[in-house]
């Protein structure tokens, strides 16, 4: 039976497995390599991965092996370590930071108090040993770098304060104010001691607000009160000065200009005079009587007015031309009317001719009664 069971195997049955199991097994061995290898590579870029290390700008790379620091990079860029937990990285920030004291309570040198607020710019620069001493001393904590650099300030605060006076920080006159060298006196107190203590680089040191306390403002406001009465007296001196000054040049002018007139008004009223006289002589030369009628006339002129009343004597000369003229006048107009009235007209009709007016000063009645009359009024004659 078992003869008969094993001749109804085929041969080429046997030969076909045993072929089956050869191709499987070169199989497995291809597929066990390609995951190896795919393995070695994953591990290959998990390695790369963990030893890469990208710094930006802006910041330093600080590498440590064991908690030892044995490389700083600053540069920008790739670049490569041993993977962790052999060597590890830690990033230190270079960027520019900015804190403020807030107000701190200082004195000056004149021995008044002000209240002060400082801020500062800081950063930690791109040195080996300054960053090493960063971490060391601050751990890498930007926040505790700020306060200790806030302490190290009031302190430089206090003792650079009682070397200027109040009115070198506080002034109207911007020439007297001193904040600049101040500031830069501050800056001088804390930058070595920053950087030599935590690493630190001090970029800028400002005064952010400076005010006073109360009874400091009080002091102040009296003290600058006084400084502008000083100014105002000062002013008030020169000014009154200038204005004597010009006030005198001025009166020395008016002095010589009205001489100069008063000289020039004399000499034309010499030449006035001069020229006069020669026209008088020729006057009188020419007739001596005319002469001394103009010239009393003009006498009469110059002391007679529309409200002057004299009573002299009408027989002397300049007066005595009053009464000739008026009797020439009189014998003028005599004349003149008995030169109209003559003719064939009588009495009665001259009589009858004038026709007094209701101006008229002399009546009809009082013209019959006297032989020769004038009115005052209208100048006509009447006869008896």
């Amino acid at each position: 039976m078992k003869n008969v069971e094993h001749d109804d195997h085929d041969p080429h049955e046997h030969g076909s497995l045993r072929h089956g199991v050869g191709v499987g097994g070169y199989n497995g061995r291809w597929r066990l390599a390609l995951r190896v290898a795919l393995a070695c590579m994953l591990v290959a870029i998990a390695g790369m991965a963990a030893s890469a290390v990208m710094v930006s700008a802006g910041e330093a790379i600080v590498v440590t092996q064991f908690g030892a620091v044995i490389r700083v990079i600053t540069k920008p860029g790739l670049t490569w370590k041993a993977p962790g937990p052999v060597q590890l990285t830690t990033r230190v920030d270079l960027r520019l930071r900015t804190t403020s004291t807030g107000l701190q309570d200082v004195g000056t040198r004149d021995g008044l108090r002000i209240l002060v607020q400082v801020y500062a710019g800081w950063s930690v620069p791109e040195d080996d040993s300054a960053i090493r001493q960063f971490l060391r001393a601050v751990g890498n904590d930007p926040d505790e770098a700020a306060r200790q650099l806030r302490s190290f300030v009031g302190s430089a605060l206090q003792v650079v304060a009682s070397q200027f006076d109040l009115a070198e920080l506080v002034n109207t006159d911007s020439s007297r104010v001193k904040l600049t060298e101040f500031e830069a006196r501050l800056r001088e107190q804390v930058e070595v001691q920053l950087r030599a203590t935590y690493g630190i680089a001090v970029a800028e040191i400002g005064i952010e607000r400076l005010t006073l306390p109360e009874t400091t403002l009080a002091v102040t406001v009296a003290r600058m009160r006084s400084e502008r009465e000083t100014v105002v007296a000062q002013r008030t001196a020169e000014s009154q000065r200038q204005a004597g000054e010009i006030r005198s040049a001025a009166m020395r002018d008016q002095r010589v200009t009205v001489a100069e007139a008063n000289e020039r008004a004399a000499e034309i009223e010499a030449a006035a005079r001069k020229r006069s006289a020669e026209i008088y002589v020729k006057a009188y030369d020419a007739d001596p009587e005319l002469y001394l009628l103009l010239r009393s006339l003009d006498t009469l002129g110059r002391v007679v007015g529309s409200n002057t009343h004299l009573l002299l004597r009408t027989d002397a000369a300049p007066f005595n031309l009053l009464v000739q003229v008026r009797r020439a006048t009189l014998k003028c107009r005599r004349l003149r009317h008995h030169n109209r009235t003559r003719g064939h007209l009588t009495r009665d009709r001259r009589k009858r001719s004038h026709t007094v007016g209701a101006d008229c000063a002399v009546d009809q009645r009082r013209l019959s009664r006297r032989p020769f009359r004038y009115c005052r009024s209208c100048y006509r004659m009447g006869y008896d």
